[in-house]
């Protein structure tokens, strides 16, 4: 079945980095765009950025654009978050999420995400 495991959440201080990685399978990761979403308390869930099958677009949050880069790694089913002068209005559940057609369905999926906490 369809699995996103997210990782490389944790603490840092306000200008700190952090890499964020979410592992694949169950499907054919090389065929699909994947996004990184995000969800902070008490807020709704949006969408940070996402990245085609081929990685030949990619489109950021205005958030964080100029500080987050997306990447993927099609051989090794995985997808990547860099996250570089974080602000304490980053923190949130940062969760992957992939929409996958099986059959005649699409399903959308999310990993169980990973809490990323901005402050000193």
């Amino acid at each position: 079945q369809v699995r996103l495991v997210e990782s490389g959440g944790g603490l840092v201080p306000p200008g700190g980095s952090l890499r964020l990685s979410c592992l694949a399978s169950g499907f054919t990761f090389s065929a699909y765009l994947m996004s990184w979403y995000r969800q902070a308390p008490g807020k709704e869930r949006e969408e940070v950025a996402h990245i085609t099958s081929a990685s030949d677009y990619i489109r950021y949050a205005e958030s964080v654009k100029g500080r987050f880069t997306i990447s993927r790694d099609n051989a090794k089913s995985t997808l990547y978050l860099q996250m570089n002068s974080l602000e304490p209005e980053d923190t949130a559940v940062y969760y992957c999420h992939a929409l996958v057609q099986i059959d005649e369905t699409v399903t959308s999926y999310y990993g169980q995400g990973t809490q990323v906490t901005v402050s000193s």
